[in-house]
């Protein structure tokens, strides 16, 4: 028996990301399998979907409320064409099962897939769960997390679904290969500075003027700004790459601070990085500790504090220092960051601490959910292959 898998989720990286790790962990399992992700027409996820290789059906956006109210009332007309919407993709792909990440598609998916009697999977990536989710996990026994903890009924700690470059890193043995690509010096300490692909204006101006300090201590900084941002550091020696990074087709230099827009291979960056001082989304926090990095997270200073609970366990831990954003200065680079950077023992400790906390095979837990939600759905008889990793 072929089975159909429809996976839920879009609107921002945060969502998509662990969508595409499950899809190709559940690809790998099963090659034969029919995967398919449903999202909106202006996420990320109608770019980075098929890119990846995987079909998008769409539904019509629908903005979720962080919590019940007036905004919720007013969704209903908007909300039961998106439901319509969500039925007829569920219909077409004859999905066995519907997996939700959260997001503007995932409570209309919900609501298809339980008038249809199709056992429903969730996974929330935040400690504080949106009000998808919250609605979805009523409907199913079937409740994956990244963080324990997190108040939804039914909860399983399976942690963040990785792209397997990063959950299957072997820093060490990367490190350097990673060196050698990113135009690197293996003798220097290195700082990873970077703020996702839209950049931190924060990071930016801070460790750009901080940036002769760095320089005078000796340290080395890979700082992807954000597309279409710049760093301003004054008169450092700068080496800067605006097109596609990393580069092999130029001679191997040594540069004191390379700034580029965006790390495509980021899994290079954290092979080679001794230090990450980054924001703490969900997606950020959970490949560091993966990949036993450790890293000065710097909360987005926004909404109801979802990125400073984000990086809390892995602060709590030792694996990392906790900075507020207003606090994130050139000041605090010399006096706090610095001395870290000159003290490998430290690091060192610093990242086991981190690697302690990580889930590098968090897409095989979530796989198993999965197929426990397709075997024990009424009158089946699907049964998983076997595993192919741990």
């Amino acid at each position: 028996m072929t089975l159909s898998v429809l996976l839920a989720g879009g609107g921002s990286a945060g969502h998509v990301s662990p969508l595409l790790a499950l899809a190709d962990c559940l690809r790998r399992r099963d090659p034969a399998m029919t995967i398919t992700a449903l999202g909106t027409e202006q996420g990320l996820e109608s770019r980075l979907v098929p890119g990846r290789g995987y079909p998008l059906l769409t539904v019509p956006k629908v903005p979720m409320p962080r919590r019940p109210g007036p905004d919720l009332v007013r969704l209903g007309g908007q909300l039961g064409t998106a439901v319509r919407a969500a039925g007829a993709a569920i219909d077409q792909v004859g999905a066995d099962v519907l997996v939700g990440f959260g997001g503007y598609v995932s409570a209309p998916a919900y609501l298809a897939a339980r008038r249809r009697g199709l056992p429903i999977v969730i996974h929330e990536q935040n400690p504080l769960p949106g009000l998808g989710n919250r609605l979805g996990a009523r409907l199913t026994p079937y409740v994956a997390v990244t963080f324990a903890g997190t108040p939804l009924p039914h909860a399983v700690h399976t942690g963040m679904p990785l792209r397997a470059e990063i959950s299957g890193l072997r820093r060490q043995e990367t490190r350097e290969q990673a060196h050698r690509e990113l135009g690197l010096d293996p003798g220097r300490t290195t700082l990873l500075v970077t703020g996702g692909s839209l950049g931190a204006q924060r990071l930016n101006e801070t460790f750009g003027a901080a940036a002769g300090h760095l320089r005078a201590a000796g340290i080395q900084v890979l700082h992807a700004s954000g597309i279409g941002k710049n760093v301003d550091i004054g008169n450092v020696d700068i080496g800067v790459d605006a097109g596609a990074y990393p580069r092999t087709d130029v001679p191997y230099v040594v540069v004191p601070y390379l700034v580029v827009p965006y790390i495509d291979r980021i899994e290079l960056a954290y092979a080679a990085a001794d230090l990450v001082a980054c924001r703490a989304g969900a997606n950020t926090v959970c490949e560091l500790t993966a990949v036993g990095l450790p890293a000065a997270y710097v909360p987005l200073p926004v909404g109801n504090g979802e990125q400073r609970l984000n990086a809390e366990p892995v602060v709590a831990a030792g694996g990392g220092v906790l900075v507020d954003d207003a606090a994130c200065t050139p000041q605090w680079v010399r006096e706090t960051l610095l001395p870290l950077l000159a003290d490998p023992g430290a690091l060192q400790r610093m990242g086991g601490a981190a690697a302690a906390l990580g889930v590098p095979n968090a897409d095989e837990r979530l796989a198993d959910l999965v197929y426990a939600a397709i075997e024990h759905r009424p009158a089946t008889s699907a049964a998983p292959p076997a595993r192919t990793s741990s």
